[in-house]
């Protein structure tokens, strides 16, 4: 190998990225540490950058639709608010329609679930009586009062001190988490008004870094990335509405009780994909159970067939339709988001999915043009070699007629 300036070049970037990978893996434990530290400081600017991604969804459909397109300067703001009065609108519309229900059916369960327990031990003392040999087996259980009362004392005990501890840091978690969604709030609402702005200086940077090929790639990554978790989002509110309003008209026609305030529910546990509406169904059955067994059987049933409707027919299609996913591998990256990283792994990971597919599906098509393409030169190649060899015979001589007239030319010669 030549040792010139590119060579040199390239060993030193080879030795670097090496001693980077071995310290790296030996001390991977602190880097993990550092990270951590590092998230932790900028956690509320994430969460900003989440707030200002969730609060565009309308803010651009808004500004598609305002008449205001000559007041550029009063336009922004006036979108902005008028987006964050439509969140905001929404969640106090849930929680006025919800909160006297849930009210209603706390008052309820009160009455129901003593009666419930009633029934309970009614049932259980017929049993003992039909089957005497039960109520043996019961008084011939020891249990040492004494001992299990010590241990009672010494958990309270030693308990309480947690108890303590547990609700100081409960109570500066909640003053940390408050003064991050305000620090969050803020950044979003900046983010928002400058955001072409921020979308200019962002490219220039990486014009300036970056080979010209790789930065293109990178903001059109950007842009589909954008763009898929966008309509992911507004397809799974779609979707969650759908299911809300299904349960909420179906257990209103069968005439069970809490047909609203489930509905309401299941629609905000459906917005964790395909597996959060089992949450509002186990709550669900729950509040049905105190009022009535049989009605919460009917429930289940009535929950496994919608949710069966909405599984395979509706979430495929408002949801993967709504990200250019295909449906089974909508069902994969649930699977894999869930067990990777819980309920926000279900969350990300369809539009990370798509984006994925999106990005195959292009790189596969070019490979597959250039590969015809060669080909198809290769063939035109072939086609005009064989044409131009045909065409330098004349008919009815053979690839050999030409040296034999040639030789029998020379031989005549010779022989005058």
């Amino acid at each position: 190998m030549e040792l010139n300036r590119e060579n040199l070049k390239k060993i030193r970037s080879l030795i670097v990225f090496t001693v980077v990978v071995v310290f790296l893996g030996v001390h991977y434990q602190k880097v993990l540490a550092v990270l951590g530290e590092c998230i932790s400081m900028i956690s509320p600017f994430l969460l900003g950058g989440a707030i200002a991604f969730v609060l565009n969804v309308p803010m651009r459909a808004i500004e598609t639709r305002t008449p205001l397109k000559r007041l550029k300067r009063f336009r922004r703001p006036l979108c902005l608010i008028l987006s964050i009065t439509l969140v905001a609108g929404v969640l106090a519309l849930v929680i006025f329609v919800v909160g006297p229900e849930l009210i209603n059916t706390i008052l309820s369960l009160q009455k129901s679930i003593p009666v419930f327990f009633e029934k309970i031990q009614v049932q259980a003392e017929e049993l003992f009586a039909r089957n005497p040999g039960i109520l043996m087996y019961i008084q011939q259980i020891e249990i040492d009062w004494e001992e299990t009362g010590k241990n009672i004392m010494g958990f309270l005990s030693s308990g309480a001190s947690t108890m303590v501890a547990s609700t100081f840091n409960a109570a500066v978690s909640i003053i940390s988490g408050v003064a991050n969604f305000c620090i969050g709030f803020v950044f979003a609402v900046y983010v928002l008004l400058q955001k072409e702005a921020l979308a200019r200086q962002a490219g220039k940077l990486l014009k300036a870094f970056l080979p010209a090929g790789l930065c293109e790639r990178i903001i059109k990554t950007a842009a589909l990335t954008e763009k898929t978790f966008s309509n992911f989002l507004a397809g799974q509110c779609v979707e969650a509405v759908i299911l809300g309003a299904m349960f909420f008209v179906t257990l209103t026609l069968i005439k069970l009780p809490y047909a609203l305030l489930i509905g309401v529910l299941i629609a905000f546990t459906a917005l964790i994909p395909i597996f959060g509406a089992f949450v509002g169904c186990a709550v669900g059955a729950f509040l049905i159970l105190m009022v009535n067994p049989v009605q919460a059987l009917v429930f289940l049933v009535v929950f496994q067939v919608l949710q069966q409707v909405e599984g395979n027919l509706i979430y495929p299609h408002v949801v993967g339709g709504s990200v250019g996913l295909p449906s089974i591998w909508v069902l994969v990256a649930v699977t894999v988001g869930g067990s990777a990283m819980g309920v926000l792994g279900m969350l990300v990971f369809i539009p990370l999915c798509s984006v994925l597919y999106a990005l195959i599906k292009e790189e596969v098509h070019v490979r597959l043009e250039r590969k015809q393409g060669r080909s198809g030169r290769n063939r035109r190649d072939r086609t005009q070699t064989g044409s131009r060899g045909r065409r330098s015979r004349k008919p009815g001589e053979t690839g050999d007629g030409g040296q034999q007239e040639k030789g029998k030319a020379r031989g005549t010669g010779g022989d005058r």
